[in-house]
C-alpha cells in the first residue's frame, strides 16, 4: 500500500507539473523579426539572432522571436517600416534611408566626415542625443535601438577612384537621399536601390559602383562585381547608414513589465556599444574577402583624402538649410553630434 500511495502521490505531482508546464507554454509570447538581408548575412548571424536570444533568455522565456530574413513575410524593403507600424509584423530591422525623409533628425549621422571612422563613437551618440533631439523621428514606433554601419566606403566595378574627379559621369548606388547629395557632390549620378539588387546593377552595368561598407562584401559576393574598394587613411569613411530595430507600439503596450525590462536591459547603451563593434570586425572579414579575391584595397592619403573633404562640406550646409523649412535647426544638430562622436571616439 506504501508503494501505491507513493505512486498516486508521484502521479499527481506529475500532472501539476505538467499542467504548470503547460500554462507557461501557452502564456509565451512570440514575436516577428522581419528584415531585408540574407540569414548568412552578419546583420542576421552576429547582431539579430545574438540580441533575440539574449531577450529571450532575460525574460525567462516568456517571449520568443521569430526572425524572418530576406524579407521572407513578403514586401520590398521600404515597405518594412509600415509593416510594423501597422502591426502587419511586430519588429523590423531597417534602413532609415529607404523611406526619404521619414527621418531627417537621425540623417545628421549620415553626413560627410559627420560620422568618421568609429562605429561605436556614432551608435553611443546617438544614444545620448535620442530623448532630447532624435525620438520625435520614430514616431508610430517603439525604438529598441538604432545604429550605423562602419561607414560609406567607395567600391567600383572596374575603375580606380583617388581624386573627386575619378567619379565624374559615372552612376553610384547610394541608399538614402543624403547618400545622393554626396555622390552629386562628386559629380557623379546617384542610383536608389534596396542592397539585394546591388550585384545584379554592377554586374549589368546598371551602376559603375556604390558607396558601402566592406561587411556587405560577402553576403552579396561582391568581390565578383568589382576590382576596387577605397577608404580614406585610418578607416575614415564618406558618411554612413542609420539604421533602426523598432517594435509595433500597440504590441509593446501589450508586453507584461517583466518582459519589457528583458528588452530594455538587452537593448541599452552596452548594447549600442556592442553592435558598433560588431559592425567594425565585420568590416575585416569583407575587405580581406575582397583581397584574397584580387581586388585592390585603395588607402587613400590625408592629402588625396582632402579633396574629398572640401567638395562634400556643401552638403552639410545644403542638410542644414533643406531641415530647417521643417522647423529642425541642423546647424544645432551637426554641432552636437560632431561633439558627441568625438567625446566617444576618445
Amino acid at each position: 500500500m506504501r508503494i501505491i500511495r507513493h505512486s498516486v502521490t508521484a502521479c499527481a505531482v506529475g500532472a501539476a507539473l505538467a499542467l504548470v508546464a503547460g500554462s507557461a507554454a501557452a502564456q509565451q509570447i512570440t514575436l516577428k523579426l522581419h528584415h531585408l538581408l540574407g540569414p548568412k548575412s552578419p546583420a542576421h548571424t552576429q547582431m539579430l539572432t545574438p540580441w533575440a536570444r539574449n531577450v529571450e533568455k532575460a525574460s525567462g522565456g516568456k517571449v520568443k522571436i521569430e526572425i524572418y530574413p530576406s524579407m521572407s513575410l513578403g514586401g520590398k524593403p521600404p515597405q518594412l517600416i509600415n509593416q510594423v507600424r501597422d502591426g502587419v509584423v511586430d519588429i523590423i530591422w531597417t534602413v532609415n534611408g529607404y523611406t526619404p525623409s521619414l527621418f531627417p533628425r537621425s540623417e545628421v549621422f549620415e553626413l560627410p566626415f559627420v560620422h568618421t571612422n568609429s562605429a561605436v563613437a556614432t551608435n553611443l551618440a546617438m544614444y545620448d542625443m535620442f530623448d532630447k533631439y532624435l525620438k520625435d523621428d520614430y514616431k508610430g514606433v517603439h525604438v529598441l535601438f538604432l545604429h550605423v554601419h562602419a561607414g560609406q566606403g567607395i567600391q567600383m566595378a572596374d575603375k580606380e577612384v583617388r581624386k573627386p574627379d575619378d567619379l565624374k559621369g559615372l552612376k553610384m548606388r547610394i541608399p538614402t537621399r543624403t547618400g545622393a547629395w554626396i555622390i552629386e557632390a562628386l559629380g557623379a549620378a546617384p542610383a536608389a536601390m534596396p542592397v539585394p539588387d546591388l550585384p545584379q546593377a554592377l554586374s549589368k552595368k546598371v551602376v559603375d559602383g556604390a558607396l558601402i561598407p566592406w561587411e556587405i562584401i560577402p553576403p552579396l559576393k561582391l568581390q565578383d562585381v568589382t576590382d576596387y574598394q577605397i577608404e580614406g587613411p585610418n578607416r575614415v569613411r564618406f558618411g554612413t547608414t542609420t539604421f533602426q530595430v523598432s517594435m509595433n507600439p500597440n504590441t509593446w503596450a501589450k508586453l507584461p513589465p517583466d518582459v519589457k525590462k528583458a528588452f530594455n536591459d538587452q537593448s541599452g547603451p552596452d548594447w549600442w556599444r556592442q553592435v558598433g563593434v560588431i559592425w567594425t570586425k565585420s568590416e575585416d572579414v569583407g575587405i580581406a574577402v575582397a583581397v584574397k579575391a584580387g581586388n585592390k584595397h585603395i588607402v587613400l592619403t590625408e592629402a588625396e583624402l582632402e579633396p574629398f573633404k572640401v567638395q562634400l562640406e556643401p552638403v552639410v550646409q545644403r542638410w542644414i538649410d533643406e531641415v530647417k523649412s521643417k522647423g529642425i535647426d541642423g546647424a544645432a544638430l551637426v554641432k552636437e553630434a560632431r561633439a558627441r562622436i568625438a567625446a566617444h571616439s576618445k
